[in-house]
């Protein structure tokens, strides 16, 4: 879906999205089968950017599809009948038309009873789209919960019919933000690097992103507009942060695009004491390479081995989980193992109150109804702020360099108080 698409109401942007064809090209598409009656089955479509820019917020499927199979291998039981789950898995491939694209195959051509999606609003919204066009139950998650909800034309008055989001929103990461900068003295002049993309468009927002909170707080915000992503020279950025003084950086930009800057800050001189960006210093594999130059960057945290929250699906806690995949995989934990993970529990909590396959009305309805506890928090999609959105708990953290690895501390907790912090924030050296 482009950027047009996405800025139209809702009701014309969903008329625009039923004329898009199903794509002809393979796709990667895995399918597990759980338990053995096979005219029993519940169909979950599930769609994740394995590949492109993004296909870094998709390194624990994996881990998490095997989880979620044996924990699913002897079926769903309701009311004495017992249901198989087969979950077919689709590749976004990081753009919003091929979301759209693998949404519709699910919908159309395997029928699904359910979908599931993660990882930006280029997968999220147009796969929600799809759902509510065609009146199939959805779950989506990791997008902050303004870029989805009106991103997607949503109204507050009426909400969606079938398609539910679960996240935090820019209120959260706004306040989380702006307090962790103050815990070290700056001059608080903030350069900001937001794209030209559904992300980018709602943080830089002149009404509901970050430049009036920020101005509120006495921040001054140095603000170039929106960039093309993905994009290789950042030197007009640079130039123009180290004119004016800028002292700390934020944004939300993709992996690719951040060390394409940080790399070109290093070469041309620019040393902000704080740098919290969103989306690019969420993970360790993407700010590895940066050696000695990753220590000290900070960012949101949305979920840690440190959150004390635990799986109604295997009962693990948030530590158990990080450190079953880190057994598992050889990897250090990320973000959205923790969402992916609750992503599933959510929607078979949901399938469990239904009335079993074929019932798209039953689980819509089980879906309305959630209140939740799950590894990243309690969900529940009564609670607001707008209809069909519940929201997560958020805190901050900051990469410190511990021998060999890079740890994410958390640092911050202003809008979670359940979630402690292991230290304070440091300058960047």
């Amino acid at each position: 879906m482009n950027n047009n698409i996405m800025s139209l109401p809702r009701r014309e942007a969903l008329k625009k999205l039923s004329g898009a064809a199903i794509s002809g090209i393979a796709l990667l598409n895995t399918t597990i089968l759980f338990a053995s009656d096979k005219n029993k089955v519940f169909k979950i479509g599930y769609v994740s950017p394995q590949t492109g820019p993004l296909a870094i917020f998709a390194e624990p499927d994996e881990f998490t599809l095997k989880q979620v199979r044996e924990s699913l291998k002897d079926g769903i039981t309701i009311n004495g009948n017992t249901y198989a789950v087969e979950i077919i898995y689709k590749d976004s491939q990081s753009n919003s038309n091929r979301a759209s694209e693998v949404a519709s195959e699910l919908i159309l051509k395997d029928k699904v009873d359910i979908v599931i999606a993660a990882s930006t609003p280029a997968t999220t919204n147009p796969v929600a789209d799809q759902c509510e066009l065609n009146g199939v139950p959805c779950i989506t998650t990791d997008t902050p919960w303004q870029p989805h909800f009106f991103g997607r034309g949503g109204d507050p008055k009426e909400g969606f019919e079938w398609t539910y989001h679960f996240f935090w929103g820019l209120e959260d990461i706004i306040g989380s933000y702006t307090n962790l900068w103050e815990q070290i003295p700056t001059n608080k002049v903030v350069g900001v690097l937001f794209p030209n993309d559904s992300d980018g468009n709602a943080w830089g927002d002149k009404e509901r992103g970050f430049p009036p909170v920020l101005k509120e707080k006495g921040f001054k915000v140095v603000d170039l507009g929106r960039y093309q992503s993905p994009s290789s020279d950042f030197s007009s950025y640079i130039y123009e942060f180290k004119k004016q003084g800028v002292e700390i950086v934020t944004g939300v930009i993709p992996p690719p695009d951040f060390a394409n800057f940080w790399n070109q800050a290093g070469q041309q001189g620019f040393n902000p004491k704080i740098v919290t960006v969103a989306k690019a210093s969420e993970f360790p594999m993407a700010i590895a390479p940066f050696g000695d130059r990753a220590d000290k960057l900070s960012v949101e945290v949305w979920w840690s081995p440190e959150h004390p929250y635990s799986s109604g699906l295997t009962g693990q806690s948030s530590a158990q989980l990080a450190s079953a995949y880190t057994k598992a995989t050889g990897k250090q934990w990320s973000m959205p193992l923790g969402f992916k993970h609750a992503l599933f529990e959510v929607a078979i909590d949901a399938l469990k109150r239904s009335k079993g396959p074929g019932n798209p009305e039953a689980i819509r309805d089980a879906i309305a109804k959630t209140n939740y506890k799950s590894i990243v928090g309690n969900v529940n999609f009564k609670t607001g702020p707008v209809p069909n959105i519940s929201k997560t708990p958020l805190v901050s953290g900051q990469w410190e360099r511990k021998d060999k690895n890079l740890e994410l501390i958390i640092v911050e907790n202003s809008q979670a108080k359940d979630i402690a912090v292991q230290g304070k924030l440091k300058p960047i050296n």
